[in-house]
């Protein structure tokens, strides 16, 4: 789930990329930017991407002060989520970034680093490592651990 709708361009294609490599492939909910106030920008975006959830998923919050695992660490995060069996919600917030009411719901803050990305890109970026830990999962080559 992400706020704002990505256009055709490098943002679209890098996500496209990764996410034709992910099975199953992941479904995106895009949420209409808001206008206003930071603060109320983040409130009705927040809203929206609540009203959007699916039931019973498990949220993770993709968000600049959560939690920041390594790609094998990451691939061992998406084991035990799935071991849950709910369905997984990722959740991208836009320009302002989420609303607390969005992070109080997460079940998790994930963090891409400590850097700010803008948040189409952060899109593609999700896509990538979620294929890393799937690749990393399945002994799949295309990480290489042993790269620093």
């Amino acid at each position: 789930m992400a706020v704002g709708k990505l256009k055709p361009g490098p943002e679209l294609a890098l996500f496209e990329a990764y996410n034709a490599r992910l099975r199953p492939a992941l479904t995106v909910t895009e949420i209409p930017e808001a206008k206003g106030s930071p603060a109320e920008i983040r409130r009705r975006e927040g809203a929206g991407l609540l009203a959007a959830l699916p039931p019973r998923a498990l949220v993770i919050a993709m968000d600049l002060g959560g939690h920041s695992p390594d790609s094998e660490g990451l691939a061992a995060l998406m084991t035990r989520w799935e071991e849950t069996a709910k369905p997984l919600a990722f959740v991208i917030g836009g320009t302002e970034g989420l609303d607390e009411a969005v992070q109080a719901r997460a079940d998790q803050r994930l963090s891409l680093g400590k850097m700010t990305w803008p948040h189409f890109l952060v899109r593609g970026m999700l896509a990538e490592q979620l294929f890393r830990a799937q690749a990393i999962r399945t002994n799949h080559p295309y990480h290489r651990s042993w790269r620093p």
